[in-house]
């Protein structure tokens, strides 16, 4: 007696999920003359970890072109650390120094 294998083929229906990230901001550091080049270069370590070779050339893109993009992320976390940079203090070596210096966030293109 034989035995019939009877096969049930199912149609798969795919659904394809598309993940939507949220938008970037770059965090975008204003050059003044109130603060030093170590200044530039200690906030940028404290603040996104950057090593002193890249921080240092942050800070010379900043002294030449007036702003550098020295961090991206979604909004929030690009909100925090222009609040951390605002927060940072003045740079003790420059007397006339009143307080942090600025940053901006912006649409990341």
């Amino acid at each position: 007696m034989a035995t019939q294998t009877k096969t049930d083929t199912k149609t798969k229906e795919k659904t394809e999920e598309t993940t939507q990230y949220a938008p970037l901001w770059n965090v975008i550091l204003l050059d003044d003359d109130d603060h030093s080049y170590e200044y530039v270069i200690e906030l940028l370590g404290a603040v996104f970890g950057h090593p002193p070779e890249k921080s240092f050339q942050m800070a010379v893109e900043v002294d030449n072109t007036g702003r550098a993009i020295v961090f991206t992320a979604h909004r929030e976390l690009a909100e925090l650390k222009q609040e951390q940079i605002h927060a940072y203090g003045k740079d003790w070596r420059i007397p006339r120094c009143a307080g942090s210096m600025t940053a901006v966030i912006e649409p990341a293109p």
